[in-house]
């Protein structure tokens, strides 16, 4: 059997930058999974990303291939703010980022994780088994797609979330309603359009706010005191949830959960605007109500603010309904394991360092969201999480390899993991 004593599942933004750190670090360590997968598979092409060119890099220590750097060594439009970043040229830069900073990437999907005695025991889908003394779970938003229940109910063929189409041709010709509000509403309203297809969109808020374009970019210093300018927006708000997200951790349960869920709502990039004012249906104030499909076709009835009744009809609905982590739906978890995981809301409660209530085993990304903050949602909090739970594992790991033999409980294969902090 094989071993190691950091395994990483998932290679996106999180997974990849802590490698980065594990591997400068001299630690020994496993990271499974697809290239940038959620990315090149779950997003659509054609779209940009809602971060700004500053916001959107992977990090390695030193931070020495930034976004920046990677454009213009290839000769690609960049500009920290003001210019949208294209999704081909984010994952091909996070693949070169990998090529360069982590190039033992496994390519394989872990379908089983449980403990064993001194860690716990990966199981590939192809029956492969590898033994970790620790695991950092980094699958980014996977599995957490969200389906309103109406639409749920509806059949496969007549109904599909955002995170299904990494093309739309298909929809050429082809009625589609798309569900949602923020930014992938729009974006693949967009994309659809373009690609031939009679879209409406349907959202429940009163209209639909599309973010400001940036501010100038050397604003006076007042303007910068009144708004400062973070990786995930702008104001005072959102500068302490960028800067201070182990103070966030400090704040009562209920609302560091409120907060993540309010902060930074439905909100279509600045860019978009003029992709579908008059060129796509969108209406605003509408709630689904019930949702059949009849000889061949998707018959939607949704409520206005009035409480008007009216029905939509189309070939197919797209619902833009964004994510909800729920740490009960990552299927390669054991039994045993979701168990014992305290959680906070329906996210795994993490000490100051990642660590679950299940000692060894670490969250990052969204799943981490409510316990450090709205941060975490945003490919730009690996730059606060990635030398953090690095620095973390290679403390624990110099400090179990220094420890007397004679403290070390023989327990198969592995010793006996550490003991995770009391996550609050």
């Amino acid at each position: 059997m094989d071993h190691c004593e950091v395994a990483i599942i998932g290679a996106g933004p999180y997974g990849l930058s802590i490698a980065a750190h594990l591997k400068a670090a001299g630690v020994d360590f496993r990271i499974f999974g697809s290239t940038m997968g959620f990315w090149k598979d779950h997003m659509p092409a054609g779209m940009h990303l809602k971060s700004e060119g500053f916001a959107s890099s992977l990090y390695d220590p030193g931070h020495r291939f930034p976004l920046r750097t990677y454009c213009r060594q290839n000769g690609l439009p960049y500009e920290d703010t003001g210019c949208p970043v294209p999704l081909d040229v984010f994952t091909a830069y996070g693949i070169e980022f990998q090529q360069t900073f982590v190039p033992g990437v496994e390519d394989v999907k872990v379908e089983h994780l449980r403990q064993a005695p001194g860690g716990f025991l990966l199981t590939h889908a192809d029956g492969r088994q590898v033994a970790a003394r620790r695991v950092v779970v980094a699958v980014g938003l996977a599995y957490y797609a969200h389906m309103p229940p109406i639409l749920a109910s509806l059949p496969a063929e007549f109904v599909s979330h955002s995170s299904s189409h990494g093309r739309l041709g298909p929809f050429k010709g082809r009625q589609v309603i798309v569900v949602g509000a923020g930014a992938s509403a729009i974006d693949l309203a967009a994309l659809l359009d373009q690609q031939g297809a009679f879209v409406e969109v349907l959202a429940r808020g009163p209209a639909f706010r599309f973010q400001e374009p940036p501010a100038d970019k050397r604003p006076g210093w007042l303007n910068t005191l009144r708004k400062p300018v973070t990786g995930i927006g702008s104001g005072w708000k959102l500068f302490f949830c960028a800067n201070m997200p182990l103070l966030f951790r400090r704040l009562p349960r209920e609302f560091r959960i409120d907060r993540v869920r309010r902060t930074l709502g439905p909100a279509p990039c600045w860019f978009t605007r003029d992709l579908v004012v008059g060129k796509v249906g969108l209406h605003s104030g509408l709630s689904l109500d019930s949702a059949s499909v009849k000889e061949g076709k998707v018959h939607l009835c949704v409520i206005d603010r009035a409480g008007v009744p009216s029905t939509m009809v189309a070939d197919h609905i797209i619902a833009a309904t964004g994510y909800q982590p729920d740490v009960g739906r990552i299927a390669f978890l054991d039994a045993g394991i979701q168990a014992q995981i305290r959680r906070v809301g329906d996210s795994p409660a993490l000490s100051p360092y990642f660590e679950s209530s299940v000692a060894g085993l670490y969250f990052v990304g969204a799943s981490a969201a409510n316990t450090f903050g709205p941060l975490l949602r945003f490919a730009f909090g690996a730059q606060f999480t990635a030398p953090r739970i690095a620095g973390h594992l290679a403390r624990k790991v110099s400090s179990h390899r220094t420890a007397p033999v004679l403290n070390r409980k023989p327990s198969g294969p592995l010793d006996s993991g550490s003991t995770a902090s009391p996550a609050r």
